[in-house]
């Protein structure tokens, strides 16, 4: 195996080694960093998720207090003209909920109704019969306008099978009634359009027990909150019992135009343990159940202005004002809470039932879903820092009704499911809102947490050890390649002082034993003597060099500048050249004006002759096998007022890519067991060190032919 090639596979067997050394920490490393970052991602999903439960809390208050608001609302308020204050006095004035548009506090509110015993549908929009609109302030205009949304509110509950229409409420009611009343017709639509009858419940509600009145074809007999008297019901307000029933229950139900999918349409993951997320199911909580069995039925007395059917031949001039047709009648109810619902035309219903003298009465208002949504979810939803990492779905019954994107900072409302596809990332929270909107859900879910300020810690973390772990891995790269290198040096260095020694020891010694064997004449003799001569000079440069070496390694260097003119130092060094380049057959060539030669140095003789003998060696070496057998030595004045002195040779040259290298410590151009030319590899890197401790400066470029080596000293002052 070539030396190259030992020197190519410790550096890969050296790459492998640091590779699993830095690998070894790298991965521990990584690890406690995603550790760190996993619980910063922790702690950033329990902040969302608190900030999500007291979005819902601040969602469910809101809705709770606008609700109580139409809690209080008197069963008189649903009519046109209410009495106010004492009912003796006979002061009439215009309901609130007769106001156009409808002023509530409730986002999305349509208009109010009732649906009497009877099944008649009313609105407190307009007077009763016989009234002048102009006299309570509705111009033909409005009045206009509040009979197109009197007549959208009955086609509303028309389309849901909750009043009859228009013009035809009675007749569809007793329709209607005569088709519960048939055999076949009950027994087919009892799971649809009748709840069961419970004959033991005591209730009100659903939980009344109903019974057909033969007597009275198409009614159905109810029991009254006074338990003990039974009367008919109109079939049309069984639509609202209707309502609470599961959609999976009624076949007849369609889905309603606003529904986007299911909520198991949305895919949301759940990485975290299962104790995270018992709170984010949909059932209701404890504090849930108690808020509804705080909303219990509650007894009011109430005034209500009925008009009397008196001819009006039979009215005095006095009695024919509109107050003097109404009489008032006193009279208690019982009014359940507020029941919410989400009508097949894709609307919200808020209604209750009243019970007044043994009838039941139904009272409500209509909601369109989407400012009602919008107006309380979405415009609280955007208020907080939750909309800018998360989306939030608003739900019913299972059924996805609206998603709004935090991110992108708008709401698709979109029939097509791929939207809702679209939604996919980690469920942060899930909860329902309280009676009686308990089967609207709200579903937050996140895509990308913000990992918070100790993400920027981590980050500058990881960027600095991974900064010192390459770092570390280069510069123990570099550090043991290095002594890979100079472990290969030594060995080159003994292996070329070994030859350096070996050969001349054995020229000097057999020399020695011709002569003392007196095997030599006379001539050959001065020859055999003038080459142990020129041997043991060499030999002597040689240890010179190493010493001088070794006292540089150990920091042991002395140097003794003195001022010494240029002159001198260039007559010093011819003697001792000269008959080294004559004995090598080369020609000396010395160049140096008289303005240079005056110059004085601040130098060392002894270092200064060992720089030039050593540059001069080397030249001889490298050329010694060319046709111009020339070593030129040249004195120059630099523009900075330095001294050059040029050491030039006609040989090879130097190739471009090794004139940095030869100045280092053991280097050869050439394989220590191949190379021609004899040398150890510290002559060069003695002379860059010799010349910098005194201040100069070396340098060497290549001319054609040959390569000229420059040293520079500053001038003494």
């Amino acid at each position: 195996m070539s030396r190259t090639a030992l020197t190519g596979w410790h550096k890969r067997r050296l790459r492998l080694w640091l590779a699993v050394f830095f690998v070894s920490l790298a991965v521990p490393t990584g690890v406690l960093i995603r550790q760190a970052y996993s619980q910063l991602k922790w702690e950033a999903f329990q902040r969302h998720r608190i900030m999500a439960e007291e979005l819902v809390a601040r969602i469910d208050r809101q809705l709770i207090d606008l609700i109580n608001t139409e809690e209080a609302r008197s069963f008189a308020d649903y009519a046109f003209l209410v009495a106010e204050g004492d009912p003796n006095a006979g002061f009439l004035q215009r309901s609130p909920l007769s106001l156009y548009p409808a002023a509530s506090a409730i986002p999305g509110l349509l208009g109010y109704f009732q649906v009497d015993a009877e099944g008649v549908f009313t609105t407190p929009l307009l007077p009763q019969a016989g009234l002048q609109p102009a006299a309570y302030g509705v111009s033909e205009l409005e009045l206009g306008q509040r009979r197109a949304l009197q007549d959208r509110i009955r086609e509303i509950l028309a389309e849901n099978r909750l009043v009859g229409a228009r013009g035809k409420d009675l007749a569809a009611d007793t329709q209607m009634s005569s088709h519960y009343a048939q055999p076949g017709a009950a027994e087919e639509e009892t799971s649809e359009q009748a709840p069961a009858v419970d004959p033991e419940a005591g209730g009100r509600g659903e939980s009344h027990g109903r019974l057909e009145d033969e007597s009275k074809p198409g009614s159905v007999l109810e029991q009254a909150p006074d338990r003990g008297l039974v009367q008919p019901r109109a079939a049309v307000q069984m639509g609202f019992d209707r309502l609470n029933e599961p959609r999976a229950q009624s076949e007849a139900k369609q889905k309603p135009p606003q529904v986007l999918g299911r909520v198991e349409d949305l895919k949301l993951d759940s990485p975290y343990p299962p104790r995270l997320r018992d709170d984010m199911s949909g059932a209701p909580s404890a504090g849930d159940a108690d808020l509804f069995a705080k909303r219990t039925i509650r007894k009011e007395r109430s005034a209500l202005p009925e008009q009397q059917l008196v001819p009006t031949d039979e009215l005095t001039a006095l009695d024919r004002s509109a107050e003097s047709r109404f009489r008032i009648t006193t009279f208690e109810s019982e009014i359940d809470a507020f029941a919410f619902n989400l009508l097949d035309s894709g609307h919200f219903v808020l209604f209750r039932k009243v019970w007044r003298d043994r009838q039941r009465y139904i009272q409500g208002a209509l909601l369109e879903p989407q400012p009602f949504i919008n107006g309380v979810m979405e415009s609280a939803f955007r208020a907080t820092a939750l909309s800018r990492s998360s989306d939030l779905a608003v739900a019913h019954r299972g059924d996805v009704l609206s998603v709004f994107h935090g991110r992108s900072g708008y709401d698709y409302l979109s029939s097509n499911l791929s939207s809702i596809e679209e939604l996919r990332g980690v469920l942060l929270h899930q909860a329902p809102l309280s009676a009686p909107l308990s089967d609207l859900q709200l579903i937050f879910s996140v895509n990308q947490l913000p990992a918070g300020p100790g993400a920027t810690v981590i980050n500058w973390v990881a960027a600095i050890l991974a900064l010192i772990l390459c770092g570390g891995f280069y510069l123990m790269y570099r550090l043991a390649l290095g002594q890979v290198q100079l472990t290969r040096q030594q060995q080159d260095f003994v292996s070329a002082v070994s030859h350096e020694l070996k050969t001349p020891l054995t020229s000097i010694r057999m020399y020695g034993e011709m002569l003392r064997e007196g095997w030599a004449d006379e001539e050959k003799k001065k020859t055999y003597y003038a080459y142990i001569h020129d041997e043991s000079e060499r030999l002597s440069r040689l240890i010179s060099n190493v010493l001088q070496l070794a006292r540089m390694t150990r920091n042991e260097l002395e140097i003794d500048l003195k001022p010494v003119p240029v002159s001198q130092l260039i007559d010093g060094i011819r003697s001792k050249i000269a008959s080294q380049i004559e004995r090598a057959g080369f020609g000396l060539s010395m160049d140096c004006d008289d303005d240079t030669g005056r110059q004085v140095l601040q130098i060392d003789p002894d270092y200064f002759t060992q720089i030039v003998i050593n540059l001069v060696d080397n030249a001889i070496k490298f050329s010694a096998k060319v046709d111009n057998k020339t070593i030129e030595i040249q004195c120059r004045r630099l523009q900075d007022g330095s001294v050059q002195i040029g050491i030039r040779d006609y040989g090879p040259g130097i190739p471009k890519d090794q004139m940095k290298r030869i100045f280092k410590l053991f280097y050869r151009s050439e394989n220590e067991l191949t190379r021609e030319t004899v040398g150890t590899g510290i002559g060069l890197a003695l002379v860059h060190q010799l010349t910098q401790a005194m201040s100069g400066k070396i340098d060497v470029v290549n001319r054609n032919p040959g390569a000229e080596f420059l040293v520079a000293f500053p001038v003494a002052h």
